[in-house]
């Protein structure tokens, strides 16, 4: 089963997707694993991940729709697999669409995506200042939202309570994927 994460910044995709993974028996990955695995390798492709990320620059679309496609085509996701971080965008899910069974929304508030990210583990980290995590929930709802909607217009869509603990969140998930 291919199956698509999507959720604001600090929803939980990363963890409901590895329990989807091992439910599943499939790999879970985001496009961050990806672009920082295929940066390490010794080809055209890893040199250009790298220069733009050392640089600071984000992935273009055309060119992380590229990369995505073309690496989830190694043997190891040929039975399936779990991704979060793509798509981004309604151009990148039109355009991957045909690979996705199923795509799941972890809902979750601005408010509790806030708390979660600003106070993981009772610490603030540095990397997530509340300015920061603001400008990325923003982007979320402006450039990500739109592309619920052309999932669920595609009838693939599942949306799930995200806020709700770890386990009842991942029991629903298998519940409404049925498995």
């Amino acid at each position: 089963m291919k199956i698509v994460i999507i959720g604001i910044q600090g929803a939980g995709k990363s963890t409901q997707g590895n329990l989807l993974a091992e439910r599943l028996d499939v790999p879970y990955l985001s496009t961050g694993h990806i672009f920082r695995k295929l940066a390490r390798e010794k080809s055209k492709i890893g040199r250009y991940i790298k220069e733009t990320m050392t640089a600071g620059f984000l992935i273009p679309d055309k060119k992380t729709l590229q990369i995505v496609t073309e690496y989830l085509q190694r043997p190891e996701y040929k039975n399936g697999y779990i991704i979060d971080g793509f798509p981004r965008t309604v151009e990148q899910a039109k355009e991957f669409s045909h690979e996705v069974d199923k795509v799941v929304y972890l809902r979750v508030s601005d408010k509790e995506a806030l708390w979660r990210l600003s106070y993981r583990n009772g610490e603030v980290r540095d990397d997530e200042t509340v300015a920061a995590v603001r400008k990325r929930i923003e982007l979320f709802h402006k450039v990500t939202e739109p592309v619920l909607d052309y999932y669920r217009k595609k009838g693939i869509l599942i949306e799930v309570d995200g806020e709700k603990p770890i386990e009842e969140v991942s029991k629903e998930i298998f519940k409404k994927l049925g498995i």
